[in-house]
Order: C-alpha cells, then structure tokens, then sequence
C-alpha cells in the first residue's frame, strides 16, 4: 500500500494574520497612516471634562479665611519693597532683610539660602540619574552669589512629614510692582497660617532670587534640599565667601535677633508646590490667571492640581483661566474648514441618535486645537515653562500661577481687591492639598490639555501614535521577504547553480551576509549620529582640541564604498528594512521618555522612511506613480532635514517673516543647555534616519 499522505497543517490565526499584513503591507500603511493622522486631529472632539479624582481634596469646601488685616499688613510690606527702590543702591541685600524680617515677625523659621550660578552643562544622561551633587566652584567671585530668603510654619497638627512651597521669584536689584505684588500674595497667605488650627502640613515660603534667572535660583535651593549634608560640610552658607556677613548687612546681632541663621532649615517631603507671579495687566486680557506645568521631557504635575485651581478661579474668584495656546492656528482656514466637517458630522450624528455625542461646534474645535497644539509643542520641546519645572525633576507636582489684574498695577484703589482674590486662591489651594493624606496618585500624569477644563488621557491620544508606527514592522517584514524572493528566483534561474542542498546552504549563507551588511551601514550612521549628538560636549570638555575633534567627525562620517559590489548595490530593500527597523525602535523608546517628542518625529519620520525608494528606479520606470513618489521623496527629504523642519514649522506657526537662520541654533543651543532628551532624539534618532533614507534616494541601482 502506498503510504498516505501527511496533511499539511494549517498556521495559527496569528502566523496567517501576520502573513496577511505582510503581504498588503502598502495598504496597511496608507491606512494606518491615515486613520493616525485622523485620529491626532480628532483629539479636540475626544477630550474629556476634568474632574477632582482625589475626594479627599474637597475644592471650595470651606469659607476663606483670608482677612482685611491680612490683606492691610500685606500692602504694607508691598509698599515698603517698593520703597527699597528709592532709599538705597544695594537693594539685593536691603529686600533680602526685609522679607526676612517679615517672616520672622510672624513666628516662622527664617534662613538665607546663598547660592552660584552654576553654568550650563550638557549632560547627556541627565534624565536617567539624579540631579547633580552640589559642587561650588573654587573660582566663582563671592559677589557673584544670589541669596534666597526661605521661611517655615510648622502645621500645628502635623509630624514635620509633609509640607507645601509656595515660591515668588524676584529680582532682587530692582523689585518692580508686580513682582512687589505677587510678594504680597504670598505674605498675606502665609501670615493667614500661622494662626490657623487646621494646618496639617508645613509651610515654606520661598523668595527666590532671581536676579540670575527663576530657575537657577529654585534650583539651587531645591538641589541643596533634597541632598543633605552633615557635620564640617553644613558650612557653605555662612562660610562660603571670604567677606564677613557684615559687609552684605548681615549683622550678627540682628541675625541673633531675629533668628534668622545661614544654616539651611528643612519642612518634610514636598506634596505640592506653587509659583506665584502677577504680570502687567497690559500684556495680557484682564482679570486672567494662566497656568504654566510643562517640565523637562515633557513631564507634568498630577492632573488633579491644575483642577483645583482651576476650580477655585473660576468658581470662587471669578477669573478666567488660560493655557497656553499658538495663536496662529486661530487664523488658520484649513483647520476653521476641518472644524466645520466635525461640526457638520456631529449634527447628522445628533439627528440620526440623540444619545450620541460627537462633535462640537468650529470656533471650540479651533480652540482645542490650537491648545492641543502648544501642549504638543512645549511638552516635546522638553524645556520647563518655568521655575515650576524644577520641582518636576524631584517628582514633586508643581505649576506656576500667573495672574493678571483687571486694572493697571499702579492703581491703589484696585490693590487691595486684586490682593485679597490672589490670596484666597492660593489660601484654597493650599487647603485643598491640606486635606491630602498621600501624594497625588489619584488623576493622570500623562496628559495633553485643550483648554483649563478639557483634557486628552494617555489611553485615547497614545492611539494616533501606535496608528502611525503600526505600519513600520510590518513594511520592514515585507521588505525582507521580498528581497529573500528575489534572490531564490534569481538564483532557480540561473544554470550554473549548485545542487540543491549545496546552492540552499550557499543561499542561506548569502542572505544572512547581506542582512549584516545592511546593518553594518545602518550601525554605522547611528554611531555618527551619537557622535554629533555629543559634540558640544566633547567641545566644552576639550576646547583646545576642537579642530581636531571636528576633523576626525568630519573624516570619520559614514561614506558608502563606491567600489561596492553589484550585489550590495541591488540590497537597498535590506537597507531599507534595517532603517525602517530602527526608526521603530527609536520611536518606541522615545515614547517613554518624551511622548510629544515621539509623536511629532513620527509625522515626520513614518512618512519619509515608508515612501523612500531610489531615484534612479522611479526614473527608470516613466510612470505617473513612480514620478509621484519621486517628488515625494524629495519633498519629504527636505522637511525631514533637522532645520528645515524647524524652519518650516516655525514659518508655519509664526509666520516666515519672523524665521531668522540663527534660531535653529538658538533652539538646539537650549535644548543643549536644558539637558533635554529632544536633543539626543534629534541627534540619535531622527537625522540618522534621515541621512539612511537620503542614502537609499540616491542608492546606485
């Protein structure tokens, strides 16, 4: 009997479903592209109402506290910083005393804060480590020393495990109104909690200095914070400098009176921190309180704090809050027309089923948009907002409030009210977060706004995100099979082909070269890219060598054999395919760290590696496609390109007139400085790539 035949087995569904995308890999990647790009502009209509998760929080639960005598004694101490103007030169020591003086008389523990601009650094694994151990140059002048004044309450009914910042950053030299303003706020609410019975976590009070930048002055106080020292090494702030603390107006006796100490004081473990600054009335529409959260890489503070607030300005003190928003998009008729579509679809929706809730009218989709838009840019651009975004680099949720009053600053018959509804707001704020017995835990972290009251979860934009990579694995697969299909029919018509199971093992041997020598080249462009990418380092790290650094960049940069054999010349599709491969990697990882930085690099970098192919083919072909993709191609080589892409963005967003050649470099230069990991993703990621699918356009076919 013959023997039967075995039945061949059929693949798993999820083996067939991957065969299935392979093999239509060119309409998998249109479609996803397309539904990702659809499902980024759909954000504005699939945000979502904020709400308090937190029920411990209770917003507006209880009755301001904050008195007439609070508000009468905080004019008076804005009137005597404003005084210091005009009374004396040395207003940076003079302001120091008098705030100084100010806590102490209402009971709180004072101490100054000296502190050194330290210079801009490029640390390129910054983001994975811990901030940088306080280290005091030997060669920085003793005058060139900013001081910081921090006053503690101890909370009556808490353990000194907790407590609240609250920072009003000014300039020392030359304190205006409205930085003498936002003083005032916070002294009229600090003074209110030193008689409160409630109070369950300390209070700081930082008055920062920042006559050398809002930043580097929280931030020399925060490092110092969280990095105690002990014992010999306590005495930096007293001891630093070689002038007496007469000499800066710090007498000893007074000192000594006041209990006021150089000895750095600490509260407990942040839960929460607040930067408050008034701005000039004219700058900004009236009667308005902006927040400010981006922080390095993107981070933001817990949701639930930005809801507070904003629950307790519009409801309580009658403000209106804004976000950040690019202006130019509200004049944009593409996104107007866009905005009329969904519009249009949620009525029929509407008519079709009343319980149906899609779309929202034109002129709030263009709103949304717009803030959409700048909570993309500012997130991706990884450089904090503000002084807030210190705090973020110690986990510790923060934002910075920045209210405008309804009138000019100098009017003093509209002081006293614009003092008493910045103070209860802060005074409610503070008691939200008073009630708190954890961390914030509770709301989103991971977070796109697009307006004060609306915001987009990670769950629903992370979809665009995966929609617009999805196609990348799957092309890349495709490729390589493709490849292995055309060399097995090259080789099946060949006729001095080895046997079988001789040309199978050559064949085998052949394929796996070909793939190493595509990742050879793809290895070897990253590497340079890393080598770019730590160029200003290598530079500040060896000023004397840098000609030679840049000549050995220069003469080390990847070139293409030109001598390669016709064989490799045929293997673009394998280079194709590693690229492709490692564009999907870098995106994902940047996912992690930079959200807004992965999805803006993936419009740009999906498109330009799917469509790559080489020139001399299309040219070849003399089809309308071909010349199509062709121009294609060159279009998205030139946007792809690190500046021009700036340039075109920025030309978009404000206007070409306002592009100038040096902002590109101003933009790297402070992604550089702010240890951004835009900088490295630029540098590893994105112009990589781009120099592998500028290879393939000009590929020796």
């Amino acid at each position: 009997m013959a023997e039967s035949e075995t039945p061949k087995t059929r693949p798993r569904p999820l083996v067939r479903l991957g065969i299935f995308l392979i093999s239509h890999s060119l309409l998998v990647s249109v479609v996803c592209c397309t539904a990702g790009v659809l499902a980024l502009l759909l954000l504005p209509v699939l945000a979502k109402n904020t709400y308090i998760s937190e029920n411990a929080l209770m917003p507006g639960s209880a009755n301001a506290m904050l008195s007439s005598e609070d508000i009468s004694e905080a004019h008076r101490f804005m009137n005597d910083l404003t005084g210091l103007n005009l009374k004396t030169g040395e207003t940076g020591i003079e302001s120091s005393r008098l705030i100084a003086r100010y806590m102490s008389d209402l009971g709180a523990d004072v101490n100054y804060h000296k502190f050194h601009p330290q210079p801009n650094q490029f640390r390129p694994l910054h983001f994975f480590s811990n901030s940088d151990s306080r280290i005091i140059q030997e060669n920085i002048c003793c005058s060139s020393h900013g001081v910081n004044t921090v006053g503690i309450i101890r909370a009556p009914r808490g353990d000194g495990k907790e407590a609240i910042v609250l920072v009003t950053p000014y300039n020392s030299h030359k304190i205006d109104l409205a930085e003498a303003l936002s003083l005032a706020i916070a002294y009229s609410v600090f003074s209110l909690l030193t008689r409160v019975t409630w109070l369950a976590k300390d209070i700081i009070w930082l008055a920062a200095d920042s006559k050398y930048g809002e930043y580097a002055s929280v931030s020399a106080w925060l490092r110092d914070y969280q990095t105690p020292v002990f014992g010999d090494f306590e005495k930096p702030y007293s001891e630093i400098c070689c002038e007496s603390n007469a000499r800066h107006g710090l007498k000893e006796s007074e000192i000594t009176e006041r209990k006021i100490s150089d000895v750095f004081r600490r509260a407990g473990t942040m839960a929460a921190a607040l930067v408050i600054k008034v701005s000039d009335g004219n700058k900004q529409a009236d009667g308005t309180l902006s927040i400010y959260a981006e922080a390095s890489n993107g981070q933001m503070p817990n949701l639930d704090l930005i809801n507070i607030v904003n629950n307790l300005a519009v409801h309580r003190q009658g403000l209106q809050v804004k976000v950040e928003k690019l202006l130019s998009l509200l004049d944009s008729k593409w996104l107007r027309i866009l905005g009329e579509v969904f519009e249009s679809v949620g009525n029929i929706a509407r008519s079709l089923n009343p319980q149906w809730k899609f779309g929202i009218p034109a002129a709030d989709y263009m709103e949304g948009a717009a803030t959409l838009a700048s909570s993309l840019y500012y997130q991706a651009l990884g450089v904090p907002t503000g002084s807030h975004g210190a705090f973020r680099d110690y986990q510790v949720d923060a934002i910075t409030l920045e209210i405008s009053p309804k009138v000019a600053l100098n009017n003093k018959i509209r002081q006293t009210e614009f003092l008493q509804r910045g103070g209860r707001l802060i005074e409610g704020v503070i008691r939200s977060v008073n009630n708190l017995l954890e961390k914030f835990h509770q709301s989103f972290f991971l977070y796109l706004l697009t307006s004060p009251s609306k915001f987009v979860s990670v769950g629903v934009y992370m979809i665009a995100f995966a929609l617009l990579v999805a196609p990348l694995p799957i092309v890349a697969a495709s490729l390589y099979s493709d490849a292995n299909k055309w060399d097995s029919s090259l080789k099946k018509h060949d006729p001095t082909s080895s046997p079988k199971s001789a040309d199978d093992e050559h064949r085998n041997i052949l394929r796996s070269w070909k793939w190493l020598y595509a990742a050879k080249q793809v290895f070897i462009i990253h590497s340079w890219g890393v080598l770019v990418s730590l160029l200003p380092y290598l530079i500040c790290q060896m000023p004397n060598w840098m000609s030679k650094v840049l000549t050995w960049l220069i003469l080390g940069s990847p070139i293409i054999d030109a001598d390669a054999s016709q064989s490799q010349k045929r293997e673009w599709a394998i280079l194709k395919s590693v690229t492709i491969s490692a564009a999907f990697i870098g995106l994902c990882l940047m996912s992690v760290i930079n959200f807004a930085t992965a999805e803006i690099g993936a419009l740009l970098l999906v498109p330009m590696c799917l469509l790559a192919h080489p020139l001399r083919l299309d040219v070849r072909a003399h089809s309308l496609k071909a010349f199509t993709r062709a121009g294609c191609n060159l279009v998205l080589g030139f946007i792809g390109f690190p500046p021009a892409a700036f340039f075109v963005l920025k030309g978009s967003f404000e206007g070409f007139e306002s592009v100038n050649i040096s902002d590109f470099w101003n933009w790297i230069e402070s992604l550089w400085a702010w240890n951004s990991a835009t900088y490295l993703y630029i540098g590893m990621v994105h112009l990589p790539c781009w120099a592998l699918c500028i290879w393939i356009l000009l590929h020796p076919c």
